[in-house]
């Protein structure tokens, strides 16, 4: 089974499009760090991932960065031809870029769970935008391949998705595994677990808001084949760190104030 490259920490990546899995027309695209954005807004991760002439951009962003965000993937891949969204909760950095995509493709299909199918219309969409996740998840087939929605409810949203694709093995985590990291230790990838992942602590501490949902978390995906776990903020996870980091957030009590 083809997997991931392993990701150097020092490549250009900075407001473009860094591919993270290539095999054949199947891709994994990261759009990360926009040296230009406000300093008020956090930094985040944008996923594109492609396979038979079809595409889906992961966590696109907030209306802000959606400038960034489109001409990132304009530089290696035609915008409008992706056909899906998918919002793994509902915060405004993840997904209130949406009624900008829907200008370019009215036609676009947004995965989300069900419990915000009444509130991320207010960025955007109509009723025939959503496809309503149900909260056990579900696979969804997109060219070859079959990605397969995986509940991660309260951590850190009540209503809470993440992607796994069993053919690249890779694993976007959404808010599970984000940093907050500093100028000069916030490289597209983990290269010193025990000096990143202080910049995660006091982030899953607050912002994870169950120890039985978390617990439940690294139970399902410890079963699971990942060769890079890809969060929605800070750097990436891979190889031996994808194991490391589900250990370490095991331990961690969460629901704490500081």
């Amino acid at each position: 089974m083809p997997v991931p490259r392993q990701l150097s920490s020092d490549e250009n990546y900075m407001k473009k499009i860094q591919y993270i899995y290539e095999q054949g027309d199947h891709k994994w695209g990261v759009i990360a760090r926009d040296p230009e954005k406000p300093n008020y807004i956090i930094d985040t991760n944008e996923y594109l991932i492609l396979n038979g002439g079809e595409a889906l951009l992961a966590d696109p962003g907030g209306m802000e960065i959606f400038p960034a965000v489109f001409s990132a993937i304009s530089e290696a891949y035609d915008p409008r031809k992706i056909r899906y969204i998918f919002a793994s909760h509902q915060d405004p950095d993840i997904i209130s870029s949406l009624s900008l995509w829907l200008e370019f493709n009215n036609e676009i299909k947004c995965f989300l769970s069900w419990l915000w199918g009444g509130f991320i219309p207010h960025f955007g969409g109509n009723d025939t935008t959503f496809d309503l996740l149900p909260d056990e998840g579900k696979e969804f087939q997109m060219g070859n391949i079959h990605l397969r929605f995986v509940p991660a409810h309260y951590l850190h949203s009540a209503g809470n998705f993440h992607i796994y694709d069993e053919t690249a093995r890779v694993y976007f985590s959404g808010d599970v595994g984000a940093a907050l990291l500093p100028p000069g230790e916030d490289g597209l990838v983990v290269t010193d677990f025990d000096r990143h992942i202080r910049h995660s602590k006091m982030f899953h501490q607050r912002w994870m808001g169950s120890n039985s949902a978390k617990l439940d978390w690294c139970e399902r995906v410890s079963q699971l084949e990942i060769d890079m776990l890809c969060p929605q903020h800070g750097a990436i996870y891979q190889g031996k760190d994808v194991e490391r980091f589900i250990n370490w957030f095991s331990e961690l009590q969460v629901g704490l104030l500081g």
